[in-house]
């Protein structure tokens, strides 16, 4: 996770600490790249806190980090980004570093929206998905929902159509988990069966690869399915 570890979003779900964030590191990209170089890694997930405070959303320091990587070692890249406040110019920066995967989680149904995620938009992270696979049709798209919020069965269905007329290419879906006492409160736990019920549904769809389950979360076996999907 890069930009700190202050978030500047009050989401209801996620345990990541809020406040004002302190100034960008600018040798987090070299740092980080030393990271995936010593660790011999294959595949590298680039994830942030949400920077509402900077002009560009941390857009470039994105795109810092994937170069720098690319320069260290020989890695595929997975990046997992905020919505940068709807500002698609973000998203080319980018997207102008050819990450493999552009991941975009919409976390949940439109009508839960408000209290789980706070100042984001349903529409706008669509839109976020849409764009990055517009200028860039050969790098997979992703996203990912939770459930287990209070939402139906058929909301999530219609989330899943909203997301594939984005052009998204992957999908994962995972049991929400409350952090605290004070997070937002598990309404029920999914059934295996309904999590297979789900996957079985997306992949008609034609997500290219889809994985559903209780512990299923955004970086789930990542490495393993970019190389599966490199490979059909």
């Amino acid at each position: 996770m890069i930009l700190g570890n202050q978030c500047t979003r009050p989401c209801g779900f996620c345990s990541v600490s809020k406040g004002e964030p302190k100034e960008v590191e600018l040798d987090e990209p070299g740092r980080l790249a030393e990271a995936a170089y010593r660790l011999e890694l294959k595949h590298v997930v680039i994830t942030s806190v949400t920077r509402d405070d900077l002009a560009d959303g941390g857009a470039r320091h994105f795109r810092d980090c994937i170069d720098a990587i690319r320069k260290r070692c020989i890695a595929t890249i997975e990046v997992l980004t905020p919505d940068f406040q709807g500002n698609m110019k973000c998203i080319d920066d980018v997207m102008q570093a050819e990450p493999e995967i552009f991941n975009h989680n919409l976390e949940t149904v439109p009508r839960l929206y408000r209290r789980a995620r706070g100042k984001a938009e349903y529409s706008r992270s669509l839109l976020v998905l849409k764009h990055a696979k517009s200028i860039r049709p050969s790098c997979l798209t992703k996203s990912g929902l939770m459930v287990g919020l209070g939402e139906t069965m058929d909301e999530l269905l219609d989330v899943l159509c909203d997301l594939r007329d984005a052009n998204c290419d992957m999908l994962t879906i995972g049991q929400y988990l409350a952090p605290t006492p004070k997070h937002m409160p598990i309404f029920r736990f999914i059934t295996p069966g309904e999590f297979e019920w789900l996957e079985v549904m997306s992949r008609k769809m034609g997500f290219k690869h889809v994985a559903s389950g209780p512990f299923v979360r955004s970086s789930y076996h990542a490495g393993e399915t970019i190389s599966k999907i490199k490979h059909c």
